[in-house]
């Protein structure tokens, strides 16, 4: 009987959060700091004018940083510039791996202008040949790019 309404529950529940919602009495947001981005032109159909995003360009996506012993912290500086038409303002820069943590600017970059992405790498239990991709998502047309650290980590003796 228990997991009879149970059962109902989630299925009414399922039913009316699934419901197409109107639009009725919800605000425009205006103003606030990432507004414009929320009105990316870029959507999932790609039905809008992407030359009008910001776009960024590496120096350099991928930096070899040769070989080191186990436990040094490799830093790298990956220098962009945004060739885009409007400011490029990063959201997130991660890493798939606790070893490799990414810092980036919190202020728009303007059109032309440049900025860079600091990539810190433990190499602390971390042997062989090495590879560490760091995912930057951003206002941008795509949305995500990656910038890799690459080396190879000797065993420490």
């Amino acid at each position: 009987m228990k997991n009879g309404l149970l059962l109902l529950f989630v299925g009414v529940f399922a039913f009316l959060a699934c419901k197409n919602d109107k639009t009725e009495g919800v605000q425009e947001l205006s103003g606030g700091p990432n507004s414009d981005m929320i009105r990316n032109p870029a959507t999932a159909e790609l039905t809008g004018d992407t030359n009008q995003l910001a776009r960024i360009r590496f120096d350099e996506s991928e930096f070899d940083f040769g070989e080191v012993t186990e436990g040094a912290i490799v830093t790298h500086s990956f220098k962009f510039t945004n060739t885009g038409k409007v400011p490029l303002t990063i959201l997130n820069a991660r890493s798939t791996c606790g070893c490799t943590i990414p810092e980036w600017p919190d202020e728009p970059i303007p059109p032309g202008g440049t900025g860079e992405i600091l990539a810190k790498f433990n190499t602390d239990m971390k042997k062989n040949q090495q590879r560490k991709a760091i995912t930057v998502i951003a206002n941008t047309y795509p949305n995500e790019t990656q910038i890799m650290l690459k080396g190879m980590v000797n065993e420490q003796k």
